[in-house]
């Protein structure tokens, strides 16, 4: 048996230059897709994805009344911790992925495929971009459904939002890093404990020594307790070099996993530069600018709002707001007409100044009490709205309106004054005896108690408090009536709560009140 060959003359088969697949960027991408598809189904990534879902929708969900008032420049940064969890997962799932070979003993058959080790950690690395992108949608989704309220109020940070979803980001890419350069899988448990105490260590410097160090990591605490919001221009956080450090570390660590795999093509060195650059210049960005002057701007907002602030009048009373705040001025006028509208004599017609306070003096955002103004007809309002902030701020308009200046509640106001003051607050109230529970500090309506305010709060006695109750089981229009009708007697000093009773037609409590704290 005999086999011919023919060649065609002046001709030379045509063959293609083999290219093997770990050449081609689909390769890559396909291997990306699989092993996402992987970390999709293992139960800590699953678990903690479905935890973050549900935690973000009840979240919406089940919202109290100052959620009405969304203040952004707080919700962009509410956004940042809910992902940690799903960052964990994730960290310690690609780890997992990356050992895989090792845990099963196939490293020496990956020695005979076309695709080179450094492109197989690439592929691992972008199989956490989804997650990442997931991330991104959740926290856009989250953000935009508050600035979208129509008492939303400021604006949010593009910085503030990247982080939750670099975060994620940059835990897939550390875990493919930690399979390169630890390869155990008890490297990222131990990964994690050593991270967040640096994480801790870093928060402490930053609030007590040197502020620069506590930006290098990857999310920052410092300085924000939870209190009252402040303006954005106050807060001096560096969100959008902050959200660049972080986009240039997570470049570094997929280049520095890149190299540790054999990746030193020209393309993966000029990376590794650049990522370098973006994170040093990043990191540099980060450091305080003229502290002096944001210290100085911060204490001047404090002591003498009314330099950053703007007024409007309506209805002959004026509202000063910080520009931010501008759309709920509104508000808090349709709160003082009610008030008004319930009022008798010249506190009917009265003139307030409503202005907006904050107190930067020991921090930003920190737990602190504003102290009652002793101007004549101005009153505070703070910078949280709606749920129990508005009748808070009833009670200090009440007060202004009775007793004059706020720092009346800071002597002693065991009289008729604290009862017609909560009845102005209370009287027309949709649901006056929720109301009065909620505003008091005890939550409760007997005994005595504390009612809040925007600054100083008012003291209840006993008796007073059994008199707000027998007033509010009365008709609306009958004791509105009779509170103009003796408004004079009512909002005096000299008339004891037993006499206010009388003059109100309700029952005077038993006993002898007592006036102590």
């Amino acid at each position: 048996m005999s086999t011919t060959i023919t060649t065609v003359r002046g001709s030379a088969p045509a063959l293609p230059e083999p290219q093997g697949p770990g050449r081609r960027p689909g390769a890559v991408l396909a291997l990306a897709r699989f092993e996402a598809r992987e970390l999709l189904l293992q139960i800590p990534v699953l678990v903690f994805i479905v935890l973050y879902l549900g935690f973000t929708t009840a979240r919406l969900v089940f919202q109290d009344g100052m959620s009405d008032y969304p203040v952004l420049n707080t919700v962009d940064r509410g956004t940042q911790t809910a992902p940690l969890l799903l960052a964990i997962a994730l960290l310690v799932c690609t780890n997992a992925a990356a050992l895989r070979s090792r845990k099963h003993g196939t490293v020496q058959q990956f020695d005979v495929m076309a695709m080179e080790p450094w492109r197989r950690v690439l592929a691992h690395v972008l199989s956490a971009v989804p997650f990442a992108v997931l991330t991104a949608v959740v926290v856009a989704a989250e953000f935009t459904r508050e600035a979208l309220k129509p008492g939303a109020i400021g604006h949010g940070s593009a910085g503030e939002l990247a982080v939750g979803p670099l975060v994620v980001l940059m835990a897939g890419i550390t875990g493919v890093l930690l399979a390169r350069l630890v390869p155990t899988p008890f490297a990222p448990i131990l990964f994690v404990i050593g991270a967040y105490l640096l994480m801790v260590l870093a928060t402490q410097v930053t609030e007590s020594d040197d502020p620069r160090v506590g930006w290098l990591s990857p999310m920052v605490f410092s300085g924000i307790s939870g209190g009252d919001p402040v303006p954005s221009d106050l807060l001096g956080r560096p969100a959008a070099w902050h959200a660049l450090y972080l986009l240039g570390l997570c470049a570094l660590l997929t280049c520095a996993a890149l190299l540790r795999s054999g990746g030193r093509t020209r393309a993966v060195k000029a990376a590794t530069a650049l990522a370098l650059a973006v994170t040093a210049t990043g990191a540099i960005g980060q450091l305080p600018h003229d502290t002096a002057t944001l210290e100085a701007a911060r204490k001047s907002a404090s002591t003498t709002p009314q330099k950053f602030q703007s007024c409007t009048e309506y209805e002959g009373s004026t509202y000063c707001a910080f520009p931010e705040w501008k759309g709920v001025r509104d508000d808090w006028a349709a709160v003082v007409d009610r008030l008004r509208s319930a009022a008798g004599g010249s506190a009917a017609e009265a003139r307030l100044t409503v202005r907006q306070r904050i107190d930067a003096s020991g921090g930003i955002e920190v737990d602190s009490a504003l102290d009652p103004s002793a101007t004549p007809g101005e009153v505070t309002v703070g910078t949280r709205w709606g749920g129990n902030r508005v009748p808070e701020f009833a009670v200090g308009a009440a007060t202004v309106l009775v007793a004059g200046t706020e720092d009346a509640t800071t002597r002693e106001m065991c009289d008729a004054r604290a009862v017609t003051i909560m009845w102005l607050v209370l009287g027309s109230d949709p649901t006056p005896m929720a109301t009065f529970r909620n505003v008091r500090l005890d939550d409760s309506t007997t005994g005595s108690g504390l009612v809040l305010a925007p600054t100083n709060g008012l003291s209840l006695t006993d008796h007073q408090t059994a008199v707000i109750r027998e007033l509010l089981g009365r008709p609306k229009a009958e004791i509105t009536a009779l509170v103009k009708k003796h408004w004079s007697a009512l909002t005096s000093a000299q008339t004891s709560t037993a006499e206010a009773a009388k003059l109100l037609g309700v029952a005077v409590p038993q006993g002898v009140e007592s006036c102590e704290e």
